[in-house]
């Protein structure tokens, strides 16, 4: 086994991200990084402009299901936190047989949050809806989206696994490629589905989820191809498996913050959209398209955070920690600049943006509104989500953690039932709480990464 992971190991020549230009380190691993997240969102988006030819109602189902769909996904990513830091340490140390072994037991850990997940979503997605109170045409919509939808959060937790063990060993490439060809799948197939073109049945919002599956399942076979089969840089081997429980134990404590800040991200977002509820289907409508904008815009920041993540994860371990502090800052620098060019797009082009979605005058009015009011926020985005992703690289996941929920639960959710009623902002009360708990979040960010208590985590 050692031989084989020698030989591997040579022959994806891989690049020390502990060495050279940081600026340059930082844009080869993180643009392929930021493709994959933006063809995520592709997929996302495209369902969503597909299903926006289907009318208000079912717009708004597919944006309830999605705050679900989202809830695990941001679950999962949280949970690889530990798998990602770990893998990433043990790579910068010189200590790949270490980093393989990780491997295999986090995909202990997919497994057994991918079928909890999967049961949870095919068995009770009515339940989990109707916890909206929203119309019933409207849970029906979500609820027949959610089932299907749920039985890929299998595959998807396979790999999202995969993927990130590839980018935590210097390796983002790979699952790019992945990404490219599922997602493109995805974009071709899903009208086929959802209006019955050819010899497909019209299956509504379900033949956008089914969508989803098929690529779910082809990205799971992919990337334990990919990673099992020795084209990357990491080749863990079944061959004399074994339970390692305090290898699991400690990634899962390394990740669970993460999972915990993604579950209750994610119900701050059911509790915001009971809060929108009450202003109508229309505001549902516009909210969950400005959330759909949001994936897609926020992905380049994403992608150079979890690059970023990687290089400081590899950086300590190799015992550099002023270099991964640098790092650090020029991607939250890079990333700032990115989010600013979007604010400035948002402001002058809402109408043109909305209107992909759909063309209904009053929606595409509420939602050039919300969306206008969001690029204040996405002016000031780019140092938390940067930042955030550094310090929970590094390990340190219980900062990030403490700064969603102060920020969710304290600031946001407070502010977004109380700003329309003391305020003569009515519904755009509530986006401009959510401008409020960015700016707080990112100014959060910044002052903990400039203490420096990440850089002596120990892990």
């Amino acid at each position: 086994m050692q031989k084989a992971e020698r030989t591997a190991e040579r022959a994806a020549a891989p690049r020390d991200w502990t060495r050279g230009s940081i600026i340059g380190n930082l844009l080869s691993l993180s643009w392929p990084m930021m493709i994959s997240g933006s063809l995520w969102t592709v997929g996302q988006t495209t369902d969503m402009v597909w299903v926006g030819r289907l009318g208000a109602v079912s717009i708004a189902g597919v944006g309830v299901a999605g705050i679900v769909v989202l809830m695990v996904l941001s679950a999962k990513l949280g949970l690889t936190v530990g798998a990602r830091a770990m893998v990433s340490r043990m790579v910068g140390a010189g200590n790949i047989a270490g980093a393989n072994h990780a491997a295999r037991q986090a995909y202990v850990i997919s497994l057994a949050y991918g079928l909890i997940v999967t049961a949870l979503g095919v068995l009770f997605p009515e339940r989990i809806i109707g916890l909206f109170g929203l119309q019933p045409d409207v849970v029906r919509e979500g609820s027949s989206y959610l089932r299907v939808a749920a039985i890929g959060w299998t595959p998807l937790s396979f790999s999202l696994m995969s993927m990130a063990i590839m980018q935590a060993s210097g390796d983002s490439v790979a699952p790019m490629k992945i990404s490219l060809a599922f997602r493109l799948s995805q974009v071709a197939l899903c009208p086929f589905f959802v209006f019955g073109w050819w010899v497909f049945p019209r299956l509504g919002v379900t033949g956008a989820a089914l969508s989803q599956v098929i690529t779910e399942i082809g990205g799971m076979l992919t990337g334990l191809w990919i990673l099992f089969g020795g084209h990357t840089r990491l080749h863990p081997s079944l061959r004399g498996f074994r339970l390692d429980p305090n290898m699991i134990w400690r990634m899962v404590k390394i990740g669970l913050p993460g999972l915990v800040m993604g579950v209750e991200r994610n119900l701050g977002s059911m509790v915001l959209m009971w809060i929108m509820v009450p202003f109508g289907t229309l505001a549902v409508a516009g909210h969950s398209l400005i959330q759909r904008v949001e994936q897609v815009i926020s992905m380049p920041g994403w992608g150079l955070g979890v690059g970023a993540s990687v290089i400081v994860g590899q950086n300590l371990g190799a015992r550099q920690p002023e270099r991964a502090e640098r790092s650090g800052w020029l991607a939250a620098g890079m990333a700032q600049v990115f989010m600013l060019v979007c604010a400035l797009a948002a402001l002058l082009g809402a109408e043109y943006i909305i209107r992909i979605f759909n063309s209904d005058p009053a929606l595409v009015k509420l939602g050039a509104s919300f969306l206008r009011i969001a690029a204040a926020g996405y002016a000031i985005m780019g140092f938390g989500t940067v930042l955030s992703h550094c310090i929970s690289g590094s390990g340190d996941t219980i900062p990030t953690l403490v700064v969603s929920i102060v920020t969710m639960w304290v600031i946001l959710l407070p502010l977004a039932w109380a700003l329309p009623k003391v305020t003569n902002l009515d519904v755009y009360g509530v986006r401009w709480a959510i401008v409020i708990n960015i700016a707080v979040g990112a100014a959060a960010y910044v002052t903990y990464f400039r203490l420096g208590r990440w850089k002596k985590k120990r892990i």
